[in-house]
C-alpha cells in the first residue's frame, strides 16, 4: 500500500459536521458485523487521534451514543444523522473515517477487511486492527 499522506476532507450528509483526515490515498476499511455497524452498514479507516481535525463549527452538531463497555464513542450529527467518524473500540486513540464520507477525488483505493464484531475479542487479537492508530515509525 502507498504510505505517502494525502489530506482527505469529508462530512456529514448536510455538511455542518465538516473534518480533514490525513492518511494515504489508499486505505484498508474494515466493515464490522457488531449490533450497530451491521445497522449501520459503517465501513471505515482508522488513523491516528493527531491525524485527524475538526473544521469549523463541527462540534456544536455532534452528539455521540455509546453502550456496551462504552470505550466506543459513536458520533454523529445532530441534523442529518450520519455518522461520518467516531471513536472506536478497538483504537480508542485513533479516529475511524466512514470511508463514504470522504469527499470525492483523494482516496484512490480501498481495500474491505473484515471485522467480526459479534466476536469481538477474538476478532481483535486474529486482525492486527489496533496497530491501524499507531504511528508508523
Amino acid at each position: 500500500m502507498d504510505s505517502e499522506m494525502v489530506v482527505h476532507n469529508g462530512g456529514c450528509h448536510c455538511r455542518s459536521v465538516r473534518w480533514r483526515v490525513q492518511s494515504p490515498s489508499s486505505v484498508v476499511a474494515w466493515q464490522c458485523n457488531c449490533s450497530d455497524c451491521l445497522m449501520r452498514g459503517n465501513t471505515h479507516f482508522i488513523v491516528p487521534s493527531e491525524r485527524f481535525e475538526l473544521l469549523g463549527d463541527s462540534e456544536q452538531f455532534i452528539t455521540t451514543y455509546t453502550f456496551g463497555t462504552h470505550t466506543a464513542k459513536h458520533t454523529f450529527c445532530k441534523v442529518c444523522g450520519i455518522t461520518s467518524f467516531y471513536t472506536p473500540r478497538s483504537n480508542p486513540d485513533g479516529v475511524s473515517v466512514t470511508f463514504r464520507c470522504v469527499d470525492p477525488g483523494t482516496l484512490t483505493h480501498v481495500e474491505i477487511k473484515q471485522f467480526d464484531g459479534q466476536n469481538w475479542e477474538d476478532s481483535y487479537n486474529l486482525t492486527g486492527i489496533s496497530s491501524c492508530s499507531k504511528e508508523e515509525k
